[in-house]
């Protein structure tokens, strides 16, 4: 079996995926470690094991993502290739999403906003460092944890209600392009009885419309309107409704594929996998 990993070193997890010659994936696996190196080699034992492969099945490995610049040259004699991350998210994004062009957003530790289109360069638009840390961070301070699933679930439970201040709060006239129901300002209404939940779901609703504005001015700019989201911050069980009001809003489409947590790794195997077809022809 030949097969190429496409493994994204991120700021706190390493995504690593598998894939045959022909591009299918075989399997995908997200190790968290507080160091690049042990991250990397954790992830690659763990996937190698789990899926019964021995480092002679591998092919080639695809290294991205901010910790890939901690590694030097080949890992265990296996031909390894670095790809820039952004090129990796615009690869990874399209080919997961069924698009030809789109802004495609990582959402990750901060956030980047790519413009990608099938077949031309890939360009970084823009990024903000409002994104998974920021909701770490506030959550670890208001709610009293930093963990992913904890704060997901205080959300659950939580009534954004008691924190945010909407349109519909400060006046009765709704305007076409401003509804009552829309957030006129994120934190602008803390109740004195707010609960952990409430501010884990305020804390959640003010990264992700955060993050959905900026994608409206990105698409704006490119004249397109298709987003598509990657990062694990897409599996945030509120995304997919928070989503939806911007495309209410400004009639912009926001996808989140299936696997969208490895867009960047798979990105990456794709870039290799595609050099590798492209030297093959003759």
């Amino acid at each position: 079996m030949s097969v190429i990993l496409g493994i994204d070193i991120g700021g706190s997890t390493t995504k690593i995926v598998g894939l045959r010659g022909n591009g299918d994936p075989i399997a995908m696996r997200r190790v968290q470690a507080q160091d690049p190196i042990t991250s990397l080699y954790g992830a690659l034992g763990n996937f190698l094991f789990t899926n019964g492969l021995e480092l002679g099945d591998v092919s080639r490995i695809a290294l991205t993502g901010v910790g890939s610049s901690f590694v030097k040259g080949d890992i265990y004699g296996i031909p390894t290739e670095k790809v820039e991350e952004f090129t990796a998210v615009g690869v990874g994004g399209l080919a997961l999403s069924g698009q030809d062009r789109a802004v495609v957003v990582s959402m990750g530790t901060g956030t980047a906003f790519i413009w990608a289109e099938r077949g031309r360069e890939v360009r970084h638009l823009c990024g903000s460092g409002v994104g998974g840390g920021t909701l770490a961070g506030l959550c670890s301070r208001l709610c009293g944890t930093r963990q992913y699933d904890q704060i997901v679930k205080l959300a659950a439970g939580g009534d954004v209600a008691n924190i945010d201040l909407s349109v519909g709060d400060i006046t009765q006239n709704a305007h076409p392009s401003l509804p009552l129901d829309i957030t006129a300002a994120n934190f602008g209404q803390v109740s004195d009885a707010a609960t952990p939940g409430d501010f884990a779901a305020g804390v959640i609703n003010m990264v992700l419309q955060s993050i959905g504005t900026t994608a409206v001015m990105a698409c704006r700019a490119q004249n397109c309107d298709t987003v598509v989201l990657t990062g694990f911050m897409s599996t945030l069980p509120q995304a997919e409704d928070c989503f939806a009001l911007f495309t209410r809003l400004h009639g912009i489409r926001f996808l989140i594929p299936q696997n969208a947590t490895f867009a960047t790794s798979i990105g990456a195997a794709l870039c290799v996998s595609e050099h590798d077809r492209q030297e093959a022809r003759p």
